[in-house]
């Protein structure tokens, strides 16, 4: 039998994650709801693109990175909005961008170039960004005008359709002043520029009357690890928002026995027990994306009971406490983190990163089930 790993996509859990987001904009909103842009970026955070898709069938549109994922999103039967966050990287890409229909992000002059140097048979839509204090990608606020300028130009001569302006917060986890201060520079570098708006990440999006207090156009949101069941900050669970995990990463136990008092565990012997313990080796590892650093403590979940993880994290395998499940034996059920057991954003803290990095990291040797697949995708048209 193949070795008991498996990674289950939610499909349900990703359209109800959607909706409660959804439903809170609605609610928050003192003009009409914002357009959703659903980030599918990284193979939807680990996810796949085709669940993601099928998940997200009733965003308005889906945003992602890689120019060959947003292919494969109109392979899949999606027809509504694309839009590459990152934008083009060279000629060639226009032309795809064309092809399908792909809505681009602009945030360099060399793309502007590249754009007035081709041709496209349909117009294409565009953001253009703006770095509002970031430091990332985006025009200088000093620059923004004249290219925005140069968009319109292109926009004239029937490159572009649709032009927006957009941005991204570096604190809209933890720091609503400065949040508030890169949403002062956004409204005063583009006051008066027509188009679209795009300025809301997830924790943005999940931030009660930022999205309604944005103003500048019609608005597009950009939530993204909210609608994978994880929570973008550190004191709000995704639990607490109605969020329901989008993956479970499962496996089982191989072995079982007792340690001695005095006797250690696993590689570095970073447990030593005080007291005889009784273990469970469970058939996960780094190599599956589970993380080394995992230290004891973090959080697993055997026969459905919560336990702890003893000592470092091996290649292939790692060590759960089994005290508290005295019923546990050889090919007890195991959840790593997701449904049935600990959140990502619990595993994720005590090892020092981010559950987005968890999800992310899950790797190819892990076989992954799709679950509740068959939604109809979007047929929706964008801006």
């Amino acid at each position: 039998m193949p070795r008991p790993i498996l990674a289950t996509v939610h499909v349900p859990a990703l359209s109800h994650n959607l909706e409660t987001v959804a439903g809170m904009l609605s609610r928050s909103a003192t003009v009409p709801r914002p357009s959703v842009w659903a980030v599918i970026k990284a193979n939807a955070y680990g996810h796949g693109i085709e669940p993601a898709v099928e998940g997200f069938a009733q965003a308005d549109g889906l945003a992602m990175l890689d120019l060959d994922e947003a292919v494969r999103c109109r392979e899949h039967g999606w027809s509504g909005p694309l839009l590459l966050l990152e934008g083009f990287f060279e000629p060639a890409d226009i032309e795809v961008l064309d092809h399908y229909r792909i809505t681009t992000a602009i945030h360099c002059a060399e793309q502007l170039e590249m754009l007035e140097a081709g041709q496209v048979r349909h117009a294409l839509d565009a953001f253009v960004k703006l770095n509002s204090g970031m430091h990332r990608l985006g025009f200088q606020p000093d620059q923004y005008r004249a290219a925005y300028r140069r968009a319109l130009d292109l926009q004239a001569e029937g490159v572009l359709g649709a032009v927006g302006k957009m941005t991204h917060f570096a604190r809209a986890d933890d720091d609503p002043v400065e949040t508030a201060g890169q949403l002062r520079v956004f409204a005063q570098v583009t006051e008066g520029l027509p188009g679209p708006v795009s300025v809301c990440n997830s924790a943005a999006t999940l931030t009660e009357g930022l999205a309604a207090g944005v103003s500048g156009g019609e608005q597009w949101v950009r939530p993204g690890i909210c609608l994978y069941g994880g929570s973008p900050f550190d004191e709000r669970s995704a639990e607490s928002m109605g969020l329901r995990p989008a993956m479970t990463l499962s496996s089982r136990l191989i072995s079982t026995h007792t340690v001695p008092a005095g006797g250690a565990v696993g590689y570095g012997h970073c447990y030593v027990a005080e007291r005889a313990t009784r273990v469970g080796v469970v058939a996960c590892g780094y190599a599956d994306g589970y993380p080394r650093h995992a230290p004891t403590g973090t959080p697993i979940t055997v026969e459905g009971v919560r336990t702890r993880v003893l000592g470092r994290v091996s290649m292939d395998m790692l060590v759960a406490d089994l005290d508290p499940v005295p019923q546990a034996r050889v090919g007890s059920p195991v959840v790593l983190w997701g449904e049935g057991g600990p959140s990502v954003d619990e595993v994720a803290r005590p090892c020092g990163t981010i559950g987005y990095e968890l999800l992310c990291a899950v790797a190819p040797r892990v076989p992954r089930r799709v679950q509740g697949a068959g939604a109809a995708p979007s047929s929706d048209e964008g801006p």
